[in-house]
C-alpha cells in the first residue's frame, strides 16, 4: 500500500463520515492552539480559543458528536498544561451528581418506557388543542422541575418523543397513508406527514425543556448551583423560595404567556400541528395497547407505576443523591420485571453513556476556564459595582458565562467570591484573624447584625446569580444540562433539532423571560 493512500484511508477514517470540511476545520485548531500559545505566551487568549472551538463543536453536533472533536480539543488543552488533571479530577468530583444522575436515572427511567408511553398517548391523542398541549408540557416542565430536577425531567420527555417517534416509523407506509393513491404519491405525503410530526416533537420537547428553566429557578432543589447558593446563604428550601419567589413568580407566567404567543403567531419554528395520519396511529397503537392488555401486562404497568411513585416521592423528599435513587430504580424494575439479561439492562445504560462521557469533557474546559481565569475581568467588574448597579452586572455577567461555559460552575465561583467580598473587617466589625476561625453562618450572622444594608445587598447579589444562572442561560443549548442533552441524544437527529435551530426556538423565551427577571429583581412585590 502506498504512502498516499495510507494517507487518505487516514483521513477518510478519521472522524468517519463527518464533512471535510469539518474534519479539516478540527486538524487546523488542534494546529492552531499550541502556536498562538507558543506565540502570544498568554493562557488566557488560548483558553478563549479553546471555549470558541468547543463551542462550535457543539453547535455542529449534527454533523459529528461533539465527543469526537470537542474530545480531541479538550485532551490537547490538558497536554498544553492549559488545566492539570487534578483540576480535571476536581470538577468531576464537584460534578458526581450529577453523572451519577445521568448513569443511573436515564437506565431507570428506560425501563419504565411502557408506562410513558401508556399515558402520554392518551394525553397527546386525547388533547387536541396545541396550546393546551404546549402548555402542559412547558407547566409540567416547570413543576416537576422544582421538585425534582431538570435532567430526569428532560428524559422523560425524551423517552415519550423517542416512543411516538417509533411508533409511527415503524408503521408500514399503507398504514401511514391508508386509502387508494398511487405508491410514490403515498410516499411524499408520508414524508410530510415525517416532516410536520418532527415539527410537533420539536415544538413540545422545546416548550418541556424551556419549562425546566421556568421551575429550576424558584426552589433550592431545581439546579445544583441552587443548593450551592442555598448553604452559602443559609437558606433552607421554604427561606430560599421566598427570598426567589418575587421573580420566579413573573418567570414563570411570563413563560407561560410566550408559550402560547409564540403558537398563535407560529414565530422561529413554533406552530406545527399533529396530522391526522400520525394521530390515527397513535391511536391505533393506543387501542392494540387496550385490547393487547393481558395480566402480565398490567402487572408490568403497576410495577412501573410503583416505580414512579417511588421516583416523584424520593426525589422530592430528597432521600438521597438524585442517581442512586435512580438506580434503586433500575434494581426494583428489572426484578419485578424479570428483567435478568446483562445485554437486556446493559440496552438501558447505552443513551446515556455518550452524553456522560461528553459531559465529562465539558468538565475539562470548565477546568481550564478555572485554572487559566477566564472570568476573572468580568467577576471583578461586578465586585467593584455598588449597590443596583452590582446586582444587575452579577445578574448579567453570571447569565452570559453561564451561556458560554456551565451555569453550576458559574454559580460556584460567582456566589463564593460575592460572599468573600462581603466578609471584610469593616463591614463584620471584627478583626481578619477572628473571621477567618469563623463559620459560613457565623460570618453571615455577624453581616446582619453590623451591616443590615450590606447583608441586604448579599441578598439581592445571590438572587441575582441564582436567577442570572438558571435563566439568561437558556440562551445556548451549552448553558443549561438539559438543554445540551436534548441536543446531543439521538432524537434531536431524528427530529433536525440542531444546534442553531435550539438557539432560534429559545430567543423568545430568553427575551422575554431575561427581560422580566431584570424588571422584578429589585421589585420586592411579595409581602415577605
Amino acid at each position: 500500500m502506498s504512502n498516499s493512500s495510507l494517507t487518505g484511508v487516514a483521513f477518510k477514517s478519521f472522524m468517519g463520515n463527518s464533512p471535510v470540511w469539518y474534519k479539516q476545520g478540527v486538524i487546523l485548531a488542534l494546529i492552531l492552539n499550541p502556536l498562538v500559545l507558543v506565540i502570544t505566551k498568554n493562557p488566557q487568549i488560548t483558553g478563549w480559543l479553546i471555549l470558541v472551538e468547543f463551542i462550535a463543536t457543539l453547535a455542529l453536533a449534527l454533523k459529528c458528536y461533539p465527543l469526537i472533536p470537542g474530545g480531541l480539543i479538550a485532551l490537547e488543552a490538558a497536554f498544553m498544561k492549559m488545566v492539570t488533571p487534578h483540576g480535571i479530577y476536581h470538577e468531576v468530583e464537584a460534578n458526581l451528581e450529577v453523572i451519577l444522575l445521568l448513569l443511573f436515572m436515564v437506565a431507570g427511567i428506560h425501563f419504565m418506557k411502557d408506562l410513558l408511553s401508556w399515558v402520554f398517548t392518551k394525553i397527546i391523542v386525547g388533547i387536541r388543542s396545541k396550546y393546551t398541549l404546549s402548555l402542559t408540557f412547558t407547566f409540567v416542565g416547570a413543576f416537576l422541575s422544582a421538585w425534582l430536577d431538570a435532567l430526569t425531567v428532560t428524559a422523560v420527555m425524551i423517552a415519550v418523543a423517542i416512543a411516538f417517534y417509533n411508533i409511527y416509523t415503524s408503521a408500514s407506509l399503507d398504514e401511514r397513508v391508508p386509502g387508494d393513491l398511487e405508491r410514490d404519491k403515498k410516499k411524499f405525503v408520508a414524508r410530510q406527514d415525517l416532516d410536520n410530526f418532527g415539527g410537533f416533537l420539536r415544538n413540545l420537547l422545546m416548550h418541556g425543556v424551556v419549562g425546566t428553566a421556568l421551575g429550576g429557578v424558584a426552589t433550592q432543589v431545581g439546579e445544583p448551583q441552587n443548593l450551592i447558593i442555598a448553604s452559602r446563604m443559609e437558606w433552607d428550601f421554604v427561606k430560599f423560595y421566598l427570598k426567589i419567589a418575587h421573580i420566579s413568580i413573573p418567570i414563570l407566567f411570563s413563560g407561560l404567556i410566550v408559550t402560547v404567543l409564540v403558537e398563535r403567531f407560529k414565530v422561529v419554528g413554533y406552530g406545527y400541528r399533529l396530522p391526522d395520519n400520525v394521530r390515527a396511529i397513535l391511536k391505533q397503537n393506543a387501542d392494540k395497547m387496550r385490547d393487547e392488555m393481558d395480566t402480565r401486562k398490567r402487572w408490568a404497568l403497576w410495577v412501573q407505576g410503583i416505580g414512579a411513585i417511588w421516583l416523584v416521592v424520593a426525589l422530592a423528599l430528597h432521600l438521597a443523591e438524585v442517581g442512586l435513587i435512580g438506580l434503586s430504580v433500575v434494581i426494583f424494575l428489572t426484578a419485578m420485571l424479570g428483567k435478568t439479561d446483562e445485554n437486556t439492562i446493559g440496552h438501558a445504560f447505552e443513551e446515556a453513556t455518550p452524553f456522560t462521557s461528553l459531559l465529562v469533557i465539558f468538565f475539562v474546559i470548565v477546568g481550564m476556564i478555572e485554572e487559566t481565569h477566564l472570568f476573572e475581568p468580568i467577576i471583578k467588574i461586578a465586585l467593584e459595582a455598588e449597590g443596583s448597579n452590582q446586582t444587575y452586572i452579577f445578574f448579567f455577567a453570571s447569565g452570559i458565562l453561564s451561556a458560554i461555559s456551565d451555569n453550576v460552575f458559574v454559580g460556584t465561583i460567582y456566589i463564593k467570591e460575592a460572599t468573600h467580598a462581603f466578609f471584610t473587617p469593616e463591614l463584620l466589625g471584627m478583626s481578619a484573624a477572628k473571621i477567618k476561625e469563623m463559620s459560613e453562618a457565623a460570618k453571615l450572622a455577624a453581616l446582619a447584625k453590623n451591616s443590615p444594608e450590606a447583608f441586604a445587598q448579599l441578598e439581592n447579589v445571590a438572587a441575582a446569580i441564582n436567577v442570572g444562572t438558571n435563566i439568561p442561560s437558556i440562551a445556548t443549548p451549552n448553558g443549561q444540562a438539559a438543554f445540551l442533552f436534548l441536543l446531543t441524544n439521538a432524537i434531536a437527529a431524528r427530529i433536525n433539532l440542531s444546534y442553531i435551530r435550539m438557539v432560534k426556538m429559545a430567543l423568545p423565551y430568553f427575551v422575554v423571560i431575561t427581560s422580566v427577571a431584570a424588571l422584578f429583581l429589585l421589585l420586592k412585590w411579595l409581602p415577605v
